[in-house]
């Protein structure tokens, strides 16, 4: 008889009304920390509320309260996000046009917000299409309402509900499982079951819930939409579900149910589960029956991960036996103790989901828009560019939790007593390694990377362009990321024969796909400057990694600090003692890499957007002639600093900066306020604790002396607290200028936006001549332009002694004035004027101008008048109107001011409309044009006879 002992069972207990539920708390500040819940004594107390409120370590040592006040807290966060979720489509059914962007959804732009008309604020309200006035929205949200099968408000209204009883209900969870069923210590750690409930429940079943969601929801309502069907011709959702036969209408596989799931004849689902690849040629985006069959294969294949590991049962696989069996020949003891680490350190469990989240988040970024999602997301260009610089930020950030978070395990979790020579040990002993070869890589990198552009820019400025790196001269072609292309762009017809064409277009190999006439995707070519730009994204990420890496491999000490891990995780400078000892924290670190972070994540964004906008994003002729945003510039101007700076950020910022008076006026303003919260944060940044003290104190002693000073003490930012708030309005600042930088080139019409230039060309140069007719000397220099010198403005200053009133007053002036420069009284003498008259009505003349151009912009932005995109690519009967009728017509008409206004005039003729029929510019009138004599026309009777007698030369006299 064989005796074993019985298997293990896993009892998870919880603990019944752990905690009372009591408000008392709510009404006591800091409640956590006795020190601050006495009270303020300094203004610093509010900081410290502040910056430990979340810090659950700070309130207890013990970890079951921690992990209980943690995991209460992620159900406020969920419910936080279907609150979020449920504003989002209430703004969908109560203030948007999705159900006229739905019927034509690549001449109508989506919209979810209006502006109440207050004080002129409706300006805002750009026209979209449609007949509808609103806000254009960048989110993406009305394309995956598409993908999702909505087809009315009334369905979003029905979601936004739902997300808030969601909302409720997690709040409600989180206060149950704290304060009536709050989870023991050993649910925490038991990770094998949480792994297999996350895999199989959250994973598998949320894939299978949504591929069926797709399948039977979105599959049906989107070929109807696909198709040209009204959506209030749709038949609604749920008859899709119930009525097998309507379905089966559409996918016939659907008449034999489930017989062929069963006798595994699965390619009979082949009409709805496709494996096509590539785009949809009408929405541009994945064929959503490839997205079904996506979700389903990963719904069995999480489905089966789930029960991978060992439960309550001898099967399956130990994460501790795994972990401790990775022991390499050079790694001493491997991973033996991480697992240890990672149930009682949820820092450490932290840090390592940030680094794989963050990093998941920027590969979303670039799946975005090389294998759009979406329907019709593709030529949404202003929402491509918003989601990807919004994933990549999001990455970029979780990246920098990671680091801050492992260098506060590091501080407050790890013993080093208890760890000796195993993976972690041994990456500790060998930092200072580490840390030095990484810093020589930056500094390679640094040198060669910005140093290929600095070249660049001296042979640019030396006239040497046969000497510059690029396609045209010296080639640094990426031969290996034009390999990886390649095959991936052969991969159909090579490495997987079974797919009918490549994961992307932007491998290249294929056809573009364009949709309602513009660029959905397009192979996009790799050259020099991608070779270059990506050489500065290599040095940006290694000095972003080699700070955060210092900052967790020294966060417990250093040869400087040996004593770091007793100042914990965030500490000043401890003076001048040892040579100096500012910014060695762990939170240092994690400030200084902030920055580098915005750095990299910075170019990586601008580098999307002009090569999208250069290569790839724009419009195609019915000839099939593609015509890119900025004309494909990318290669030749991104190759020099100053290009980057006149071809891109100057060049494309001049949609925001001239948004004033539109219904872009907001990015504008959004754009100026920006820049001063980021040179905001430079104030922070730049200057010590000690000064603001110092001014703080004379403040208050004027308080004093007026007593009107409080009881509460002021002070100045601590160097910790003033490096957050200066790191935190530079980032702030950094990104909302970017964002606004952005979007309004984007979005901007560029056509109504010509109109506005002209505009101001008007406006500009009838200023110049009201300047002149009332402040200059026109007339007066007229009578002798060769010893009188022009005037541009009289100087009225009441500060000026008689040494500068002496100074300015020149030119044959009485008083202070500037002289002119600009060529514009000659300009004018050669036109025909000469009175201040002329000048004050050529102002008039050109002020009605101006706003004839203004009412032009605004008539063609209107619906009714708006061009169609037809007439823009109609450039042929473009170029015959701008060469007969711009140039041709308004040449004549020039010649003929000319000849009957300027010419007559230099000869000290008056012409004017009272007399031009009286004053013919040549003896014999229209004669010689009429009999062909044109070459009468080229004598001068009188040449002898001009003003000041200069025909014949003059004699300058000074």
């Amino acid at each position: 008889m064989i005796i074993r002992s019985p298997e293990p069972e896993v009892k998870i207990v919880v603990d019944r009304d752990p905690i009372k539920t009591s408000f008392e708390q709510w009404a006591k500040p800091g409640h956590f920390s006795r020190t601050i819940a006495k009270g303020p004594d300094t203004t610093t107390w509010i900081w410290n509320l502040h910056a430990d409120a979340h810090d659950f370590d700070s309130h207890t040592s013990d970890l079951e309260e921690i992990s209980r006040k943690v995991f209460s807290a992620h159900f406020g966060q969920l419910s936080i996000i279907f609150l979020w979720l449920s504003g989002m489509y209430f703004h969908g059914a109560r203030f948007s046009n999705y159900e006229a962007w739905l019927s034509d959804p690549t001449h109508i732009g989506p919209s979810a917000q209006v502006v109440w008309p207050i004080v002129g604020q409706e300006i805002l309200n750009g026209d979209v299409g449609g007949g509808f006035r609103g806000i254009q929205i960048t989110s993406g949200f009305f394309q995956i309402w598409r993908a999702s099968g909505i087809t009315s408000e009334l369905q979003l209204y029905c979601t936004a509900i739902g997300a808030l009883i969601f909302a409720s209900l997690m709040l409600f969870a989180g206060w149950f499982h704290y304060h009536k069923a709050a989870p023991k210590l050993a649910w925490f750690q038991d990770v094998e079951s949480m792994l297999n409930h996350h895999l199989a429940g959250l994973l598998g079943l949320g894939s299978l819930s949504w591929a069926g969601h797709q399948i039977h929801v979105s599959l049906p309502i989107n070929k109807f939409l696909d198709a040209g069907v009204d959506p209030k011709e749709i038949p609604l959702p749920h008859e899709f579900i119930w009525n097998r036969d309507l379905l089966a209408q559409l996918y016939p596989s659907f008449n034999e149910g489930a017989t062929p799931f069963f006798t595994l004849n699965w390619s009979k689902y082949a009409d709805f589960l496709t494996f096509r690849g590539g785009l949809d040629p009408i929405t541009g985006g994945l064929w959503l029956s490839d997205t079904a069959h996506h979700h389903l294969a990963i719904a069995i294949l999480f489905l089966i991960a789930g029960h991978m590991y060992k439960t309550n049962w001898a099967i399956g696989h130990s994460l501790k036996d795994i972990l401790e069996a990775h022991k390499g020949p050079f790694t001493g003891q491997g991973h033996k103790g991480l697992y240890e680490i990672f149930i009682t350190s949820w820092h450490a469990q932290l840090s390592l989901n940030l680094a794989m989240l963050g990093s998941l988040t920027i590969i979303v970024a670039h799946h975005m828009y090389s294998m759009p999602p979406y329907p019709y997301l593709a030529t949404d260009y202003g929402t491509q560019l918003s989601l990807f610089t919004h994933h990549m930020w999001i990455g970029g950030f979780l990246i920098v939790g990671a680091a801050a978070h492992a260098a506060i395990f590091i501080v407050r979790d790890y013993d080093p007593t208890t760890r000796y020579n195993d993976l972690l040990d041994r990456v500790l002993r060998h930092r200072d390694a580490i840390i030095s070869h990484l810093n020589w890589v930056c500094i390679f990198l640094g040198f060669h990377s910005f140093g290929l552009y600095i070249h660049n820019d001296t042979m640019s400025a030396l006239g040497r362009p046969q000497d510059m790196f690029s396609d045209t001269a010296i080639q640094l072609q990426p031969i290996f990321a034009q390999w990886v292309q390649n095959t991936h762009a052969l991969a159909p017809s090579l490495t997987a024969p079974g797919a009918t064409t490549s994961t992307s277009l932007s491998w290249g190999g294929a056809e573009l796909v364009a949709v309602g006439g513009k660029v959905a995707m397009f192979p996009i070519p790799l050259g020099t400057a991608d070779f270059l730009v990506h050489h500065i994204h290599a040095f940006t990420i290694h000095v972003t990694v080699l700070i955060l890496l210092k900052g967790v491999l020294f966060a417990r000490s250093s040869r400087l600090i040996p004593d770091k891990a007793n100042l914990g995780f965030r500490f000043p400078c401890d003076g001048p003692g040892r040579g100096g000892t500012c910014q060695v924290s762990a939170w240092d670190h994690v400030f200084l890499g902030l920055f580098w972070m915005y750095n990299a994540i910075s170019v990586v964004i601008f580098h999307f957007s002009w090569k999208m906008q250069s290569d790839v994003w724009g419009t195609i002729s019915d000839q099939g002639i593609v015509t890119h945003i900025t004309g494909g510039n990318f290669a030749q101007s991104s190759i020099t600093i100053n290009g980057w700076l006149r071809d891109f950020l100057w060049a494309q910022a001049s949609q925001v900066i001239q948004s004033y008076g539109s219904s872009l006026s907001a990015y504008g303003l959004f754009f100026l306020g920006a820049h001063f919260v980021w040179a905001f944060s430079l104030m922070f940044l730049f200057s010590g604790r000690g000064y603001w003290q110092e001014l703080i104190e004379s403040i208050v002693w004027a308080h004093n002396k007026l007593k009107v000073a409080p009881a509460t003490q002021p002070r100045a930012l601590s160097i910790i607290q003033g490096r957050a708030v200066g790191v935190t309005h530079y980032l702030l600042g950094g990104i909302a200028t970017t964002w606004a930088f952005f979007l309004a080139r984007i979005i901007a019409n560029i056509f109504a936006s010509h109109f506005g230039q002209l505009a101001i060309i008007f406006l500009w140069t009838s200023g110049n001549l009201f300047h002149v007719a009332w402040q200059g000397n026109f007339v007066s220099w007229i009578q002798d332009p060769l010893h009188i010198r022009p005037i541009a403005h009289a100087i009225w200053d009441p500060h000026f002694g008689q040494p500068a009133v002496e100074a300015f007053t020149r030119g044959g002036a009485t008083g202070p004035v500037n002289i002119a420069y600009s060529g514009l009284y000659q300009w004018w003498y050669t036109i025909g004027l000469r009175s201040n008259e002329d000048l004050y009505i050529g102002a008039l003349f050109l002020l009605l101008l101006s706003a004839i151009s203004l009412v032009a912009g605004w008539f063609h932005l209107q619906p009714k008048w708006k061009p169609s995109l037809s007439w823009f690519k109609n450039a042929e009967s473009r170029l015959n109107h701008h060469l007969s009728g711009l140039f041709g017509v308004s040449s004549l008409a020039w010649t003929g001011h000319l000849v009957h206004v300027a010419i007559p005039g230099s000869r000290g003729e008056y012409v004017r409309w009272s007399n031009f029929l009286d004053i013919p510019p040549h003896p014999q009138g229209l004669g010689p044009l009429l009999t062909g004599q044109w070459n009468l026309y080229a004598q001068n009777p009188d040449s002898s006879s001009h003003l000041f007698n200069t025909s014949q030369g003059a004699e300058l006299q000074f």
